[in-house]
């Protein structure tokens, strides 16, 4: 038994305890990681670069890969350190970082995305007042206000959960520092502290599941009118990326906190995590690449031109090089 006040370090669970598995766990979440970087930074940098991409939707979606590139940089690093050292430790600081840094960007993406439902809506619905309604001021606006809503969310999740006074030990059953993990581990009969801020938690959640789910009815009615099939298949191609990546980030979230504790093990815990915080980070920039045909055009651009400066460069200075 032991309480908050004498914890200094959390264990976390480890994916194996076989070495050859650690490195091959490793070297898996390395080329995760890289691929979720490689893609979200494309993206971003594609975005500031291009004029012609200066726009709400894909200012919200540089957005949201930010959100990505934060989210999966909070927690696999730490877990590929541990893989590579063989060790399980994370400090009791390092988990409130932790703690805060992911619940923030969780929930700050999870608003992104319900802006740019609000996007595609007046897109599509409204496009009259399309100007008027996302002007860049209202657009900084939103996604500010999505950032800060992250961020208290974040604050006060982290502030209460470790005031919780812990009597179960410091071993956490997921690869991560996660809050349910963590309330584990607390005293009996002290749910209550935080059941405070679940309700709230979820209510919003589910106010802007049900303001996702309303504008895709409206915009699937509006849709559905349009007489020309080119016309529908062009307002469809918008609209089916950012659907794609909130189904996969509502199912994945949805089934990780509320299956059913019957089927609950270590390892299916551990696996259903690694698809809400590690998969949709690294597939999100794929989705929207592969449906968007303005953002794959400047891409080839972008990429083009970084090739020629290289030839350029490599040809001016085997030039140069041969000529002295």
């Amino acid at each position: 038994m032991s309480n908050s006040s004498s914890i200094t370090q959390f264990l976390l669970l480890a994916f194996t305890d076989t070495r050859e598995l650690q490195l091959l766990h490793f070297w898996l979440f390395l080329g995760i990681y890289l691929a979720a970087l490689l893609g979200n930074g494309l993206i971003i940098t594609t975005i500031a670069w291009d004029q012609h991409l200066h726009t709400p939707m894909y200012f919200f979606l540089l957005n949201l890969s930010l959100l990505d590139l934060g989210c999966i940089s909070t927690t696999v690093p730490k877990s590929m350190a541990n893989s590579f050292w063989n060790t399980r430790a994370i400090s009791y600081a390092g988990c409130a970082a932790q703690v805060t840094l992911f619940v923030f960007f969780i929930s700050a993406e999870y608003f992104v995305l319900t802006i740019m439902s609000y996007d595609r809506y007046v897109a599509i619905c409204k496009p009259l007042h399309y100007g008027t309604l996302l002007g860049s001021r209202a657009c900084v606006h939103m996604a500010a206000a999505a950032w800060a809503t992250g961020f208290l969310s974040a604050l006060l999740h982290t502030a209460n959960t470790f005031s919780v006074p812990l009597c179960k030990g410091n071993a956490l059953d997921q690869f991560f520092c996660e809050i349910p993990q963590i309330l584990k581990l607390s005293c009996p009969n002290v749910y209550l502290r935080e059941a405070g801020l679940i309700v709230v938690g979820v209510c919003l959640f589910f106010l802007c599941f049900v303001f996702i789910m309303v504008s895709y009815v409206q915009i699937f009615k509006v849709v559905l009118r349009i007489p020309s099939e080119q016309g529908r298949h062009k307002a469809f191609s918008t609209c089916l990326p950012h659907l794609t990546v909130v189904t996969v980030f509502l199912i994945t979230a949805i089934f990780s906190h509320l299956k059913p504790s019957s089927i609950s093990s270590p390892s299916l815990d551990l696996l259903v995590s690694v698809l809400y915080s590690v998969v949709p980070p690294t597939l999100n920039p794929l989705i929207y690449s592969m449906r968007n045909q303005d953002l794959k055009n400047t891409l080839r651009k972008q990429m083009s031109g970084y090739f020629s400066k290289a030839i350029n460069f490599l040809s001016s200075a085997y030039h140069s090089g041969h000529n002295s």
